[in-house]
């Protein structure tokens, strides 16, 4: 058959399936792409032409930002929990290494995305072309390399024929749940549009199956002889637990032995607001429930995590004697961290190993009631954020609320079922806290790559995956104006998504972490410089509810709480294909959530003219003093049993 590269590529994307549990899927719900020299003849002529033809197997979409169509495209397949994915293109050089940003937040937050940028001549025959990157050193390196240390596989197609090869490996890395994260195929643009004998086979449907791992039996064995021993365990839940389709499995293991469950940013949903086994959030934006029990524990149960900083609490969260880590995760590296017992594979099917093996077992009923008050009292503390006492409210300026008011208001007055989005500022750490999650995939907060700009773009994506729920995109002004554009892509494909921009008027979270470390908010708020030279001067007259109208979105705009939670209803009563609707909200960033009791590590300026920056300082080395380096072995099995 004889096509184009491109045409080749569009047609072998459309064929790809992939199977999981007996449930089989198109792998590639589109392709989402801006056009420039370098893809506009190749890639783009090939989707036209299957469009034309009709029912296109890879529908195109037209985004506003290349950065912002990664977004898109990895917060649907992670609110599809990786089972299904999109393709990016775009144009030569600054079009491509647009695209950095995302490639960087899928593979960090191990989400499957194909990438491919386009490159200039592989013929060389025009030489330097326009946007080319030209080195001294080295003629074959282009713009396109920066993506190789920021994909889990990286290839470039400089001849037809390796075409075949290269696909075969993006698909590999796409549908392995323990290698996935952003796949790129660089695509010179001659040769995108280079003619080529295909095989037939190439273009044969192929199913590609997610697999689940089992754990080794001697090593479950062995874990749950460890939890048999512990008297204080935790159970730490990560986004493992949703990519496994885990939550069922692990309410049953929490519930018949009693252990209560912490949860990371990815893994918040795990087990819903309400289960009595449920502590909340763990580490630097936890809960002082689950905070005080990581504190005290003797064995903790990592299902699915990372174990990144914000977890952890650089490291201070676990203070107690000995304490050691059972780490359940479908990576070998990520389950060997803290020289944990490394049980490697699937979660859902090794917690329903565990629960078999430590059938009749119990946590003590001390334990078990420590549990259930630490719970309580958190669950007050942010019945009373929610609505603040007049205490707080009184000191607000007129029109003003606090954040967590907002969160509480479309917390409360949204659908079990509807998702909130979000990903930087302070708003992801305040969600972590007081969120109440009542449905498994009702919550998506980008938190490992914490990238501004990923919410509305974000919020479109995981509308996609799933148009039944209505997706709450919680938004601050600065991550706003970071990538806003991407409003007039909702308007175009009439995707609602609620948008909720949170005012303060700059970085507010940076703002509160710069007074904590004694940097006095510098540099952090949107001000007018002064006669001192100081961006110290009166708020910027930013408009960013006019910002929002003028890209076609519907925007109300709220005075009090009142008018908060009727914009809210009126959010939620618009029609589904109506676009964007967004409601915009001023807050005070002074006032801020109840305090996780909890830190993070961020370096203090050892020496300083500033008397803020040395009591900072100060209480940065007291802090420290905290820190473990949580490296405990486990006990040497004894013969006969497996080794760790």
């Amino acid at each position: 058959m004889r096509l184009t590269v491109a045409q080749a590529l569009v047609r072998f994307l459309g064929r790809q399936q992939v199977e999981r549990d007996g449930e089989v899927t198109p792998l590639f719900a589109g392709c989402l792409g801006i056009f420039g020299h370098g893809n506009v003849a190749g890639i783009g002529q090939a989707l036209l032409q299957e469009e034309l033809a009709g029912d296109p197997a890879l529908p195109y979409v037209l985004a506003r930002n290349e950065q912002a169509m990664v977004h898109t495209a990895v917060a649907y397949a992670r609110a599809r929990d990786r089972r299904q994915v999109w393709a990016c293109t775009a144009s030569v050089g600054p079009g491509s290494t647009n695209m950095l940003t995302g490639a960087a937040l899928a593979t960090v937050n191990r989400i499957p995305v194909l990438l491919l940028p386009s490159g200039t001549f592989a013929t060389r025959r025009t030489g330097s072309v326009l946007q080319q990157l030209e080195s001294p050193v080295a003629g074959d390196v282009t713009v396109n390399d920066a993506f190789r240390p920021l994909s889990r596989w990286f290839d470039r197609v400089s001849r037809p024929e390796q075409l075949p090869d290269a696909l075969l490996q993006a698909m590999r890395v796409l549908t392995d749940p323990a290698e996935t994260g952003a796949v790129t195929l660089g695509l010179p643009q001659d040769v995108q549009a280079e003619a080529h004998d295909w095989p037939d086979e190439l273009f044969d449907e192929r199913v590609w199956r997610i697999p689940r791992t089992p754990v080794e039996p001697d090593l479950l064995d062995r874990a749950a002889a460890e939890i048999r021993s512990a008297a204080r365990p935790l159970v730490v839940a990560g986004g493992g637990v949703h990519y496994s389709g885990a939550e069922e499995a692990l309410r049953r293991f929490a519930a018949e032995t009693g252990i209560p469950v912490a949860e990371t940013q990815a893994g918040k949903g795990s087990l819903l607001h309400g289960d009595p086994q449920l502590v909340g959030a763990v580490g630097s934006t936890g809960t002082t429930a689950a905070n005080a029990l990581a504190r005290d524990a003797d064995l903790v149960i990592g299902v699915g995590t990372r174990w990144s900083d914000f977890t952890t609490a650089s490291r201070t969260a676990f203070q107690g004697e000995g304490v050691r880590f059972v780490n359940l995760n479908v990576t070998g590296f990520d389950a060997g961290k803290h020289a944990g017992l490394a049980l490697v594979g699937d979660a859902r099917d090794a917690l329903e190993g565990l629960r078999e093996r430590l059938s009749g077992h119990r946590v003590t009923t001390a334990y078990a009631d420590r549990v259930d008050r630490l719970r309580g009292e958190w669950d007050a503390v942010v019945t009373r954020a929610y609505a603040p006492p007049e205490e707080v409210t009184d000191r607000l300026a007129d029109g003003v609320l606090t954040q967590a008011q907002v969160l509480g208001a479309v917390n409360e007055l949204s659908d079990p079922r509807d998702v909130v989005v979000c990903a930087a500022g302070s708003m992801p750490g305040d969600l972590h806290k007081l969120w109440r999650v009542r449905d498994a995939h009702g919550y998506h907060v980008e938190y490992g790559f914490s990238c501004m700009g990923y919410e509305i773009p974000g919020g479109i994506g995981v509308r996609w995956a799933d148009p039944s729920r209505d997706v709450f995109v919680l938004v601050g002004d600065g991550s706003y104006l970071m990538l806003p554009g991407e409003l007039a892509t909702a308007v175009q494909e009439r995707t609602k998504i609620v948008v909720v921009i949170v005012q303060n008027h700059g970085f507010g979270s940076i703002g509160a972490l710069s007074e904590s470390l004694g940097s006095q908010r510098f540099g952090t708020r949107y001000r007018y410089r002064d006669d001192a030279g100081r961006l110290d001067g009166e708020p910027l007259p930013v408009d960013l509810a006019a910002n929002a109208e003028s890209l076609g979105a519907r925007v109300l705009r709220v005075r009090d709480a009142a008018g908060l939670a009727d914009a809210v209803r009126t959010a939620k009563a618009a029609p589904d294909d109506g676009g964007p609707v967004v409601i915009h909200v001023t807050t005070d960033p002074l006032v801020p959530a109840p305090d996780s009791d909890s830190w993070w590590d961020v370096p203090v300026s050892q020496v300083s003219d500033l008397d803020t920056t040395r009591a900072a300082y100060d209480d940065y080395a007291a802090a420290r003093e905290a820190q473990r380096p949580l490296l405990r072995p486990h006990p040497t099995p004894t013969t006969g049993q497996g080794a760790d």
